[in-house]
């Protein structure tokens, strides 16, 4: 399958200029680019899969990088990862020098937290500088 759609995105505001109704085809490249590259290397397919047109949607209604998404498990950020800006090193997701598999803190600026399960959430300081909207899980808007 060829991804014409996914091709064209390197960055989410890439993503901003689709038409609401190519969304579903950007969907479904995105599915058939994570299921190619992971049926060949390790890695998780159901939690990915399970949120495409959730990463999709994220990142098509709120402005990231100004408002940040924080993944609930590490393994549904494939599709992010892929969105931000990793498409073309995705292949190397989970291999030596490669991209993490979890999201990495600092690896790039949309990624404020290192978060391998939803239980590390509960372990967030009371005094954390920003609501968390468990939409998504999404935080609109910090002040940088």
């Amino acid at each position: 399958m060829k991804h014409p759609l996914l091709e064209q995105i390197n960055e989410p505001a890439d993503l901003r200029l689709l038409e609401p109704s190519q969304l579903t085809q950007l969907a479904s490249e995105l599915r058939d680019f994570i299921i190619r590259i992971v049926a060949t290397k390790e890695g998780h397919l159901g939690a990915s899969l399970g949120v495409v047109e959730l990463t999709i949607a994220l990142h098509y209604v709120f402005q990231t990088p100004d408002d940040l998404l924080v993944w609930d498990v590490g393994h549904q950020a494939y599709g992010h990862k892929i969105l931000t800006g990793r498409r073309d090193i995705f292949h190397t997701n989970r291999q030596k020098d490669g991209i993490s598999g979890f999201p990495k803190r600092g690896k790039v600026l949309m990624t404020p937290l290192e978060l391998v399960t939803a239980a590390q959430l509960s372990r967030l300081p009371w005094e954390w500088p920003w609501p968390l909207s468990f939409l998504g899980i999404a935080k609109g808007n910090i002040l940088r």
